[in-house]
């Protein structure tokens, strides 16, 4: 006994559904878009602050790593003078047990050579110093400037948690409707309405014809096109702009 094979034939969707489906899933996401528009540019500013912060803090530890190493080279330099004024006592203390002038002025050759280089260690003791006042100044700056972005992180952090507390539970019920939405649309719809979307900052992709014009871009129709967008029998862009259009009685 043969066995009949059934197939199982998928109906082609009406033009008119799959336009209402578009103009249903274009009204979701135009909500979710009103809530990321409330919440504005905190987002991106937090990261920025975050950001800021983070850097300065950087700079912060480079600042203070800085001043350590020249503490410890004006350190340096403070022992390196003790030695030469040690040696120059000595070499003094020589001179007086000296048998003749060449040793004399040998030494005092040795006492002239330490002096000048405690006053090199000086010098470059003063400069340290300098740098040292410069580097902490911009340090005390930067300190201050860290205080300030904190507190200026923290009011917005505050501002976006409490409009992500409000919206947050109405944004996920809107994105599991957009995702439903999407799922019974076909996928070249969806690839095509979401390019127009990203085309413009209102992410209108599928707009109402009213008053004769596109519901976006204004741009005027001629009588026919009007009723054949009314009709919905076939999907129309519009000329001017590329969305996907509709009519007003998409909905009724």
């Amino acid at each position: 006994m043969s066995k009949t094979k059934e197939i199982t034939v998928k109906a082609e969707v009406p033009v008119i559904d799959k336009l209402k489906s578009l103009y249903h899933l274009q009204k979701i996401d135009s909500k979710i878009d009103e809530i990321k528009i409330l919440k504005g540019e905190l987002p991106m500013e937090v990261k920025d602050l975050e950001d800021e912060v983070a850097g300065l803090k950087t700079r912060v530890e480079k600042f203070e790593d800085e001043i350590k190493e020249i503490e410890t080279t004006i350190s340096d330099k403070k022992n390196a003078i003790k030695e030469c004024e040690a040696s120059v006592k000595k070499y003094q203390k020589q001179q007086s047990n000296v048998k003749n002038n060449r040793e004399y002025d040998a030494l005092s050759k040795e006492i002239e050579l330490q002096k000048l280089e405690v006053q090199l260690n000086e010098k470059k003791i003063k400069d340290a110093q300098e740098l040292i006042k410069q580097k902490t100044e911009v340090f005390e700056q930067s300190e201050k400037l860290i205080n300030l972005k904190e507190k200026e992180l923290k009011a917005k952090k505050s501002d976006l948690e409490k409009i992500i507390e409000e919206t947050d539970a109405e944004e996920k019920a809107l994105q599991k409707k957009a995702n439903d939405a999407q799922s019974k649309i076909e996928e070249r719809l969806v690839t095509a309405y979401h390019r127009i979307r990203k085309n413009y900052k209102n992410g209108l992709a599928v707009v109402s014809v009213s008053r004769n014009s596109c519901g976006g871009c204004y741009h005027a129709f001629p009588p026919q096109l009007i009723l054949e967008i009314r009709q919905h029998k076939k999907i129309v862009l519009c000329e001017h702009c590329g969305r996907i259009l509709v009519g007003e009685n998409i909905e009724s």
